[in-house]
């Protein structure tokens, strides 16, 4: 399967040349988001194994730079990154390789880990996810592995931008069920401290409407102060040549796009 695919236009970090280092044909992910483009997980885990052998990631890597452009290396896919025990050694093999900046996007399910906020440190740029503003919403909209409580996540991000020195935002997936919690959510994030709110909606293929951009704005409001901007808000960055077509069309994600990653 293949491993490296991209660079896609994303309203977050311009032309991202996407790593996936669970690359299963199912989802892998401690969560089974109700929003999520994939669809429904397939493997419901907390544990952390090697996916994707590093010296592969090296290899699938340096091909895909000679024949394409990019602004930075995201690892992403079709799961959760953090799954991957050897996400620090293959953010370092990143760096090395494409001589540009390293994001992670993760769901945060696992950041109360130690080790796993060990790794994501490697990165330059870590998107870190809140969706809910208590238990009880957290576990309808994202549907966490039994063991896995919201709490704990967010302390967990707490220690983590306590200590990262690169750039952390938080996303806000923004769908009908959490829509009226949106103040909630703000006076959490507001403890974490983030460089960034990211307001997002599903904007790709979902089992969730998406949110109109009047209805992000309002939600936006509520982030006054935080360095808050919309997925609505975003310029077209133009992507010429791609890798990775089978990858591309798996995660449901096109040759360019005006928004939604």
């Amino acid at each position: 399967m293949e491993i490296v695919y991209g660079p896609v236009s994303s309203w977050r970090l311009g032309r991202s040349l996407g790593v996936d280092l669970i690359c299963q044909k199912g989802k892998v992910c401690p969560f089974d988001c109700t929003y999520c483009s994939l669809g429904r997980t397939t493997e419901l885990t907390t544990e952390r194994r090697v996916f994707v052998p590093t010296e592969r990631v090296a290899r699938d890597l340096g091909e895909a730079m000679k024949k394409v452009e990019a602004d930075v290396v995201t690892f992403s896919g079709t799961g959760e990154p953090t799954l991957s025990l050897n996400l620090g050694e293959a953010i370092k093999v990143a760096k090395e390789i494409s001589g540009l900046p390293v994001a992670v996007l993760t769901n945060s399910s696992l950041m109360n880990r130690e080790d796993v906020r060990r790794d994501l440190a490697q990165a330059d740029v870590v998107v870190g996810e809140l969706d809910a503003p208590n238990e009880e919403i957290f576990k309808r909209i994202n549907r966490p592995y039994e063991e896995i409580r919201l709490a704990d996540m967010i302390e967990g991000m707490k220690k983590f931008r306590a200590g990262f020195n690169g750039k952390f935002s938080l996303e806000v997936m923004c769908a009908p069920e959490n829509k009226d919690f949106s103040k909630e959510i703000a006076a959490i994030a507001r403890t974490i401290r983030p460089d960034e709110v990211q307001i997002n909606a599903p904007l790709r293929s979902s089992p969730v409407r998406p949110l109109t951009p009047e209805e992000l704005n309002a939600i936006k409001k509520d982030f006054k102060g935080m360095n808050a901007r919309s997925v609505y808000e975003t310029k077209k960055v133009e992507v010429k040549k791609v890798v990775g077509p089978r990858k591309l069309r798996q995660l449901k994600r096109p040759k360019a796009r005006k928004a939604g990653r």
